[in-house]
């Protein structure tokens, strides 16, 4: 069954960025679809992290704006965008390493909560109501990863494809309209890469996600995703279908090499 790709959702508009002397972004422009799966790839330094950056609000570009679901802002800030349905995972985890699997995801409910801090601390009256009802939601998340066996085992006893799973489901936590994924897959081994890819498409089918994606892996770049932009030097190079991207002269000679 062919996937339905909707509007324009998230649409960023000649955005640069700048540390000091150094051009991280020169005059990027490019858009996200609801309900697609978008990839941004480029060798390293390329700049897309700091494209991502830029999208949740981490950093503020000098020029440019970007538009989510029809609204323009020239920055982003990091808890608006959470607020409005945006949700990010790194490529550096930074997971709670002593708390358990299901207290980490946990933590990406906390926009949801309504109860003050104190009464959730004491457990007592609505927060302790509040609680379950969350709690409930974060097994369903669990068994979707298929964790079930780790839900009660500190995160950094587990091995670190199944952190990165961690990772996913905290940010899923936080029911995002979109998902942005910094190298999901990055240090993982051929069979971990192959569940994440599983999940990834789950995630965009069933739970209806709209994902952003930086990936190194161009043959898990080509397989799941329905657009791609490629960076170079800060730079856009390339847009399109991943075939498009594959048979761009331009794009092969600075990221897949010539001799591919």
């Amino acid at each position: 069954m062919t996937k339905k790709i909707g509007e324009v959702i998230l649409d960023v508009n000649n955005i640069s960025l700048r540390f000091g002397g150094v051009k991280a972004l020169t005059d990027i422009s490019f858009n996200v679809k609801e309900h697609e799966i978008r990839a941004i790839i480029g060798p390293n330094g390329a700049g897309k992290s700091s494209m991502l950056n830029c999208i949740n609000g981490v950093y503020t570009p000098q020029e440019g704006s970007i538009t989510f679901r029809g609204q323009t802002f020239d920055h982003m800030d990091s808890r608006q965008v959470a607020e409005m349905g945006v949700a990010r995972t790194f490529q550096n985890l930074a997971l709670f390493k002593g708390m358990s699997v299901i207290d980490n995801i946990m933590t990406g409910r906390n926009l949801r909560m309504t109860s003050n801090i104190f009464l959730q601390a004491l457990r007592i009256g609505p927060a302790e109501n509040e609680e379950i009802k969350h709690r409930a939601r974060v097994e369903e998340i669990i068994d979707f990863l298929e964790i079930q066996a780790f839900r009660k085992t500190p995160v950094g006893q587990l091995p670190y494809g199944l952190q990165k799973r961690v990772d996913l489901g905290r940010a899923l936590a936080m029911e995002p309209t979109v998902l942005l994924l910094d190298e999901p897959m990055a240090g993982m081994n051929v069979e971990e890469k192959q569940d994440m890819c599983r999940f990834i498409l789950d995630v965009n089918d069933e739970f209806g996600c709209t994902i952003v994606l930086i990936e190194h892996d161009m043959s898990v770049v080509m397989d799941i995703s329905d657009r791609v932009v490629v960076l170079d030097y800060g730079k856009k190079i390339g847009d399109g279908t991943p075939e498009e991207v594959r048979n761009n002269e331009e794009v092969i000679s600075a990221y897949l090499g010539t001799s591919h």
